[in-house]
């Protein structure tokens, strides 16, 4: 596919003056003391009042009490007082690229690595200092991934995957119930450009042969691989690779130090992705039943990571589904008199019945309870995504909840509905969130030569995780990023999308 690049010389110049960043390679060590704060580390224990945390270049180089903190000369001095420090937050499954069907692809193609930084720089506006994109258009997430990376544009730091290896791009079987026959030029171009050479093709490979092709694909240079466990579809629900190919996908990843992990949608294609060796399940609460003891237990002890579409089954999404149940029920009851004998129901109308009742929502929930009561390492995977073009939607504003930042932050909120406490929450975003970029080493907690992702907070977290939504600054490596600033270039989102803090009709500030 022909794309022109989105990170053009004059591009990142104005990106510079706008948002305030030096790159990397032109800037001095700078030295930032936060002074008084409470901190919260990430590792989950109580706390720590009047701390102080001081960062010199990307680095966090000394955390504790106040009075054993020495607040080097020259630092810029941040008074922390009735401030509450965190580390940068993470979103373990954002689509930040175009990669769907239909009338934007076709406008908007050229633009896609456009798209992927007001994407991620709306992540990073809301307090995600990094983010793992799990499907999306490889080459312009590389593009903007690399740019970030380098310092030359402002974002926050991005691992990706591209395809869902083992589905055939957006116009396929696999991916969206569309037949391989009969597609324009165009489209037959966007899957090849979407799976990289990726798609259907694997599934019908002997092991060994597919240990070449991932290898291929790896050296295209994703930092993770998410394979198509079943069906992208839910009804029916297809196995997608045998147990020894998942384990080829599996092993020849953890080769090369990188993150395996399954989109897998059915209880038995669950396990089989499970009992592969994968580090990570996306939306492991998505099954159409009750997951069972015995899988749950097995994920505990395996410890693998859990990652929950929790914006979809909390909040605003389930106390619509609450009214609606009772809008129904009561319908139901006006209807009750009516006692007439009916004809047996075929299958398809039963199903068509329990989505009605929202059955889905129902089970999703009852499992994301369950994992996260039954111990499992839980962090957040939104499915943020960007969906249609603004000119393209019937409904002129999109969802609060899959769009990016707010997504996330409200995936956060729902973790603490689904059962966490506030402290959960927080390690779920942190230190679970660098678990799942294998960064914990240089992510997730506000350590002693650890990367200085930072956040500073207005309100308490700890006794209202809706605290979260007053957010005062953001340090992504170092360095503040000027909120206001961002998204240096708006296309598809609008600055009146956007959470309202605790306590006020309309969100202040940024």
């Amino acid at each position: 596919m022909t794309r022109r690049s989105a990170l053009r010389p004059t591009t990142v110049l104005l990106m510079f003056v706008l948002a305030g960043a030096v790159p990397a390679s032109l800037a001095g060590q700078s030295t930032i003391a936060i002074v008084g704060a409470t901190i919260i580390d990430g590792n989950g224990g109580p706390p720590l009042a009047n701390g102080t945390i001081v960062l010199t270049g990307n680095r966090i180089s000394a955390v504790g009490p106040s009075g054993s903190i020495d607040v080097p000369n020259g630092a810029q001095v941040i008074d922390g007082t009735g401030k509450f420090v965190t580390p940068g937050f993470i979103d373990s499954n954002v689509h930040l690229s175009l990669y769907g069907a239909g009338e934007t692809i076709v406008r908007y193609e050229s633009r896609n690595a456009d798209l992927v930084l007001e994407s991620a720089q709306l992540e990073l506006k809301h307090g995600f200092t990094t983010v793992r994109d799990s499907y999306g258009s490889l080459l312009p997430l590389i593009e903007v991934r690399d740019a970030i990376a380098q310092g030359e544009v402002v974002g926050p730091r991005m691992l990706v995957a591209g395809n869902i290896v083992g589905w055939g791009g957006p116009y396929s079987i696999t991916f969206s119930l569309i037949r391989g026959t009969g597609l324009t030029l165009f489209q037959e171009q966007f899957n090849d450009f979407i799976t990289q050479g990726s798609g259907e093709g694997w599934m019908h490979m002997e092991p060994e042969e597919l240990r070449v092709a991932v290898n291929a694909y790896l050296d295209k240079g994703p930092d993770f691989i998410k394979f198509g466990g079943t069906s992208h579809f839910s009804s029916p629900i297809m196995i997608g690779f045998s147990p020894r190919a998942q384990e080829v996908m599996v092993e020849e990843t953890h080769k090369r130090g990188l993150v395996a992990e399954t989109h897998s949608t059915s209880p038995e294609g669950l396990r089989l992705s499970v009992e592969s060796g994968i580090d990570l399940i996306q939306h492991p609460e998505v099954l159409p039943s009750i997951i069972s003891d015995a899988l749950a237990g097995d994920i505990v002890r395996r410890g693998t990571i859990c990652a929950m579409l929790s914006n979809t089954l909390t909040g605003e999404p389930w106390e619509e589904h609450l009214k609606q149940q009772a809008d129904r029920e009561e319908s139901e009851e006006e209807e009750s008199e009516d006692t007439a004998e009916e004809r047996a129901k075929t299958s398809a109308e039963l199903r068509a019945e329990a989505r009605e009742r929202g059955e889905g929502i129902e089970i999703r929930r009852q499992n994301a309870e369950k994992l996260i009561e039954t111990g499992c390492v839980t962090t957040i995977g939104t499915d943020n995504y960007l969906g249609s073009a603004p000119e393209f939607r019937r409904n002129s504003k999109k969802a609060l909840n899959q769009s990016f930042g707010t997504g996330s932050v409200l995936a956060t909120e729902g973790l603490v509905e689904l059962g966490m406490t506030p402290m959960e929450a927080i390690v779920a975003v942190t230190k679970n969130g660098a678990l799942a970029c294998l960064m914990l080493d240089e992510l997730g907690t506000l350590e002693d030569g650890k990367l200085a992702d930072v956040l500073i907070l207005g309100a308490d977290p700890l006794e209202d995780i809706r605290n979260i939504r007053v957010l005062d600054t953001v340090i992504r490596d170092g360095r503040i990023v000027d909120l206001d600033a961002l998204p240096n270039q708006r296309i598809f989102s609008s600055p009146a999308d956007t959470l309202a803090h605790p306590g006020h009709e309309q969100p202040p500030g940024h």
